[in-house]
């Protein structure tokens, strides 16, 4: 059966395809952000500076597999090409990209030398994060907060600036042969592998986009009045992107705050999506956001969602 994972301030919540069992591992750990590597694996940043694992989640023993050099926070992780068959990549505070193998954790030499590097920033003048990690069979991207979306075609050896920093993406992901780019000004789409962008928001009652999953046929969108005002709403359309429609049956009129940047998952072929509010409330939809299911309310301090075949 189909599974939710929830991560949050003080563990990691698991919960089936309905949203009905509920089971509870790393108790009292934050966790920070979950990714799966083959079909039983989950690797998952813990407490912001390790990097766990479980490899089996149907018998679950989770075991802290490497540490983050001292200072450097874990923000999102993925399995690419880009890191060893039994190891994860992670994205890092201070816009560093490492990678884990075994217990050892190495900061990836080719993205420090990043073209662009320098001119990233942040709004209120801290140091860049990677904030999201994505995919296709010809190329690896990574979405720096602010800096843009980087892109590498030899599994890591060098990387490409693509879409423009002013951009502000939140979250990039792929599927069905495109690239798509939660932002600031809305939904960027990529349709040549990030050479050029579509900037796409029709339907939407504000620009201001955090989150993107690719759930079979259908994009969900997550958008707000901005950063800090509110009025979130889940949107969904083809993977075209060219009209947006409110995600309404089952859910709230709005959220409060945003949802977040890895609070949406869904499997890729459209058979279970969910999110989760910055409120606690999570949702799940077999039938690709036509209609919402709630399982579970006032779920304490979420920080990812991840969905599992």
């Amino acid at each position: 059966m189909p599974t939710i994972l929830v991560g949050t301030q003080s563990g990691l919540l698991s919960f089936d395809g309905a949203g009905g069992e509920r089971r509870a591992f790393l108790d009292g750990r934050r966790v920070d952000a979950v990714a799966p590597a083959g079909p039983k694996r989950v690797w998952a940043v813990v407490d912001g500076g390790e990097v766990w694992r479980c490899d089996d989640l149907g018998n679950p023993n989770w075991k802290r597999a490497a540490a983050l050099d001292a200072g450097l926070r874990g923000t999102c992780l993925a399995d690419t090409r880009a890191n060893e068959p039994d190891g994860i990549l992670v994205g890092t505070s201070e816009a560093h990209l490492v990678r884990v193998s075994g217990t050892e954790a190495t900061l990836s030499d080719s993205f420090e030398a990043a073209p662009g590097r320098r001119d990233w920033f942040t709004p209120w003048g801290g140091p860049p994060d990677v904030r999201s990690i994505s995919e296709t069979r010809d190329a690896i991207f990574v979405n720096v907060h602010v800096g843009g979306i980087l892109r590498s075609r030899d599994r890591g050896a060098s990387w490409q600036p693509t879409i423009d920093i002013g951009a502000d993406i939140h979250r990039v992901v792929t599927g069905g042969g495109l690239v798509f780019a939660a932002g600031a000004h809305g939904l960027s789409v990529s349709s040549d592998g990030g050479d050029s962008w579509r900037l796409l928001a029709r339907g939407l009652h504000a620009a201001y986009c955090r989150s993107v999953a690719v759930c079979g046929s259908t994009l969900l969108l997550s958008a707000s009045d901005g950063p800090g005002r509110g009025r979130a709403a889940l949107y969904r359309s083809g993977l075209d992107a060219e009209q947006f429609e409110r995600c309404r049956d089952g859910l709230p009129e709005w959220f409060d705050g945003n949802i977040d940047s890895l609070c949406v998952d869904a499997l890729p072929d459209g058979s279970l999506s969910a999110f989760a509010s910055e409120s606690g409330q999570l949702f799940s939809s077999t039938d690709e956001g036509s209609s919402w299911n709630r399982c579970a309310d006032e779920v304490a301090g979420v920080n990812c969602v991840l969905v599992l075949p």
